[in-house]
């Protein structure tokens, strides 16, 4: 799933970190990062602050529908 500007990254890493199975981050390059560890996020949020403190685009992999439910929440309560 992609999903878009992202303002409020800690919001969305408590979303992250609240889901029960694996998170991943697909990079522009095909990598897969395990958006659950905290070295993960601290490199996105990195990354983040080198462009406009917002995210303009994530392609993420929730292997739990529950998950996938829980982020799509969290973009539409954006």
């Amino acid at each position: 799933m992609k999903i878009t500007n992202i303002k409020d990254t800690e919001a969305f890493f408590k979303v992250v970190d609240s889901c029960a199975g694996r998170v991943e981050l697909v990079t522009g390059e095909g990598d897969r990062l395990n958006l659950k560890s905290k070295l993960s996020q601290f490199v996105s949020l990195a990354n983040i602050f080198q462009t406009n403190d917002t995210i303009p685009e994530l392609e993420l992999i929730a292997y739990e529908p529950d998950d996938a439910k829980k982020l799509l929440e969290f973009m539409i309560s954006q």
